[in-house]
């Protein structure tokens, strides 16, 4: 009963080094945030946990130069949390958690790269993500967020669709 199974120490040792490498990009150094991201992407493998590998892909969007690879690490994490069939695995209540952050950063990203189309799309689907997260302080600010991006794409031009 005192042994722990090696999966789920794994699994939070993962999650830990995923938070040091946050530390040190909110801290300001993006270069090795994002080195050692890419060392734990490339160690987790395409078969990991699908949260792991959606919460890294995540976060390694967030380091990148450019906004063509910011775009490509938010496709990734979204995959992932989506799983091969191309839906959230309904058993995954944390997977579902992170989808309306996940569209939220994908509009963001089609938004700086002037697609506001396709930034559209993805704020409906992250209004539409909402209804899987309790209405708390975390929901309230995804909501603000959307309506900021909003108002910014009502400016750029256009209309909502």
């Amino acid at each position: 009963m005192g042994q722990r199974r090696h999966g789920a120490t794994a699994g939070y040792g993962v999650l830990t080094r995923i938070g040091q490498a946050v530390m040190l990009h909110r801290g300001g150094d993006r270069e090795e945030a994002r080195r050692r991201m890419s060392v734990l992407w490339q160690e987790l493998g395409p078969r990991a946990d699908a949260y792991h590998r959606c919460t890294l892909a995540h976060y390694l969007a967030d380091t990148q130069d450019s906004p063509l690879e910011e775009l490509r690490w938010d496709l990734r994490a979204l995959s992932a949390a989506q799983g091969s069939r191309g839906h959230a695995d309904a058993g995954r209540t944390e997977l579902r958690a992170l989808l309306p952050a996940l569209h939220l950063d994908l509009a963001a990203d089609y938004a700086r790269l002037a697609r506001h189309s396709e930034a559209r799309w993805e704020l409906g689907r992250a209004r539409t993500a909402l209804d899987a997260l309790q209405d708390d302080p975390h929901r309230q600010g995804i909501r603000a967020d959307i309506e900021r991006l909003q108002r910014r794409l009502d400016r750029a031009g256009g209309h909502r669709s």
